[in-house]
């Protein structure tokens, strides 16, 4: 039974994708080339436009990836074979994910700036508030990504990306310290109260509990939203996180400081240093962390889904797609789309999988049976079944800081309800002084 559900439960998140089969040529200046293009095509699927469509080669792209080490080795792996293939030199400079846009606003306009950078889905109406990105065409490559990811990258009507990687996270757990995954937060919580003995450096369960991002789904589950939405439109004006489901949530996130299960001083590193060192049996965490958990854990790592709430409901994590997005100040527009194509083919997504651990945005690959048939990455996409996606809005980058701040006032004993409606006036405050619109 407990197999022919998780079989179900695969089957439905598969079926939330609309497959089509991916057009792998591209219209060339004369027949000799359209034959090589599609005889290349068929042994490495590198998509790259035949030179008679495209203005002179640049020597170089530069392309700025998310600063972390197995996704900065992935990318470099693709952009030598990219090389390779077109003589067009790759510089991948790391810089951190979220610093990126505001190094974009200084730098672009001095001609100092990337081509491309690498963003989740959330920070592109931002982004195209601000000025920062132009759009592409994908045009019959648009079927080979997940309907799920090319929404994420549509924003009034525009596709403002190549889809990379979709995800959220799950339960991690060391099998070696419990022996079965917990299903229940009650289940949760009594390994936290069995398992922690801070003065040691144990915990029983650890998570980023100050970061909404992570925490969502303890309010969303409780009925708590960030925006009302319908249809895919957002009223910026109804804003769910102080209601009765958000203090609830955040009453649950308080007991876990106040209970001594989570130290105030937790960082992300901390975190994951502890959980390698095997002294500490489960934390909450994304496919991202995959490779490095098992790099340390072996065989004793596992994953599952959030465990069911108090009221029986699947938590419902967030959903989000990071993207390749081509920078307004670029001068190579046309070599820097062949490129974001070329990274993301059915090819090089297997092997940024496979080297990075993050979960390809493309039909093909969320198909392929190493991700399928995977014990730890088939929880996360379990786990996609119950999520929802990020706001993809410029309002909703008015949020983040002001709940974070909210959420490590809770962490120390702040009364919940009046820390919400704090936190829910100065949301507001912000979009306001913004000028978000949606």
């Amino acid at each position: 039974m407990k197999k022919w559900l998780g079989v179900c439960i695969l089957l439905l998140f598969v079926s939330l994708l609309v497959a089509c089969g991916p057009d792998t040529s591209k219209e060339s200046g004369n027949s000799s080339d359209q034959e090589t293009a599609n005889n290349n095509s068929e042994e490495n699927e590198s998509d790259s436009s035949s030179d008679s469509t495209m203005p002179e080669k640049p020597e170089k792209l530069t392309i700025w990836v998310n600063a972390e080490e197995k996704q900065e080795d992935a990318v470099k792996q693709i952009a030598e074979k990219y090389t390779e293939e077109t003589g067009i030199e790759i510089e991948a400079v790391p810089i951190d994910m979220l610093e990126q846009v505001e190094k974009l606003d200084v730098e672009g306009p001095t001609g100092n700036g990337p081509d491309i950078i690498f963003q989740p889905h959330d920070r592109i109406g931002d982004l195209v508030l601000r000025g920062l990105i132009d759009p592409i065409n994908l045009g019959e490559k648009e079927n080979e990504f997940t309907e799920a990811a090319i929404s994420a990258v549509t924003n009034e009507g525009e596709t403002w990306g190549y889809p990379a990687v979709t995800e959220t996270y799950a339960l991690f757990y060391n099998k070696s310290l419990i022996e079965e995954a917990p299903q229940t937060m009650e289940e949760l919580m009594t390994i936290a109260e069995e398992k922690t003995n801070a003065a040691n450096d144990e915990f029983g369960f650890l998570m980023e509990a100050a970061n909404f991002y992570f925490t969502y789904p303890f309010f969303s589950g409780n009925g708590s939203y960030v925006f009302a939405e319908e249809n895919g439109n957002y009223d910026i004006d109804d804003i769910g996180l102080a209601n009765e489901g958000a203090v609830k949530g955040g009453e649950l996130i308080q007991s876990w400081f106040t209970n001594g299960y989570i130290p105030q001083d937790l960082t992300p590193d901390i975190m994951n240093g502890l959980f390698k060192e095997g002294k500490v049996a489960a934390v909450i965490n994304g496919p991202w962390m995959v490779r490095e958990y098992q790099d340390a854990l072996g065989e004793d790592l596992q994953a599952t889904i959030l465990p069911t709430l108090e009221n029986g409901e699947n938590p419902k994590s967030f959903v989000g797609v990071k993207a390749y997005l081509l920078s307004y100040y670029s001068e190579n527009k046309e070599w820097a789309q062949d490129f974001m194509e070329f990274v993301t083919n059915s090819e090089n997504a297997m092997l940024y999988y496979e080297v990075a651990g993050e979960m390809p945005a493309r039909l093909d690959s969320i198909e392929n049976e190493a991700i399928a048939n995977d014990p730890i990455y088939s929880a996360f996409a379990q786990q996609a079944t119950f999520g929802e996606p990020m706001p993809g809005i410029p309002a909703m980058q008015q949020v983040w800081d002001p709940i974070n701040n909210g959420l490590s006032f809770i962490s120390k004993g702040e009364p919940v309800e009046e820390v919400l409606q704090e936190t829910v006036e100065v949301i507001k405050d912000n979009i306001a002084t913004s000028g978000a619109s949606q």
